[in-house]
């Protein structure tokens, strides 16, 4: 079960840890302090500098996802679970690289990599073992596929798949993305995500009603992988 869900984590990270929107001048300590602009008020931050509303504003967001190619950043994950009397807690780091996929390194509570693709999921263990899983299918590949398009700019893809609110401006916004077709909501609920100069946070509603949120720190765009890091991806 964990590992479907690190997997679903992941592949929703496959449009938004790569969320690199242009930051302000006037606004340095969103970078430095994203947890601030994930607790924030949309409708007051649109309300004080002038909102770019609706489709404009997703239109504005696509347009920067599609000029990043990768970021690096620390998150914190937290999934509550029905059956679970309390939430599942895990930290660690992240690397996304648009045409590779995600390096999603759990720190805590164990320590285990996952190497998601196109095609496949493979589990690095604490030893360095490693096996290889296929991809997500059905509503989360769904996701997947949506979230790659966007980051092209295919708005297409977004809104054949969700009905989407946005508040806010650029550099201090929230997305709610609510699915439109029967078989993506079987399987997700909704979508939530906040950001700044950066995302902040992105929250993932089960149909179940079971949800994983992940809080990011630290994101930096990604000039170069390490040698280890293009050994994850199979690169040679």
């Amino acid at each position: 079960m964990r590992l479907v869900l690190a997997s679903a984590a992941a592949c929703a990270l496959s449009w938004a840890a790569a969320c690199q929107a242009s930051a302000s001048a006037s606004e340095p300590a969103l970078a430095s302090a994203p947890n601030a602009v994930g607790r924030a008020t949309p409708a007051r931050a649109a309300a004080s500098s002038g909102a770019t509303t609706g489709a404009g504003l997703v239109a504005r967001i696509a347009a920067q996802l599609a000029e990043k190619g990768g970021v690096r950043a620390q998150f914190r994950q937290t999934q509550t679970l029905a059956a679970l009397s309390a939430p599942l807690v895990s930290t660690g780091s992240l690397v996304f690289v648009r045409d590779r996929g995600v390096i999603w390194r759990t720190e805590t509570p164990r320590r285990v990599t996952y190497v998601i693709g196109d095609a496949s999921v493979a589990t690095i263990d604490a030893n360095g073992n490693r096996s290889t899983h296929g991809a997500p299918r059905g509503g989360i590949a769904q996701v997947s596929r949506m979230m790659r398009a966007m980051l092209g700019g295919d708005l297409s893809a977004l809104y054949s798949q969700f009905d989407v609110a946005a508040e806010g401006t650029p550099a201090r916004w929230r997305l709610l993305l609510t699915p439109n077709q029967p078989q993506l909501a079987q399987a997700v609920k909704s979508l939530s995500m906040e950001g700044g100069a950066f995302l902040t946070a992105l929250e993932m509603t089960a149909a179940n009603g079971d949800t994983t949120r992940i809080d990011f720190s630290g994101s930096e765009p990604i000039d170069a992988l390490s040698p280890s890091e293009l050994a994850l991806f199979g690169a040679r």
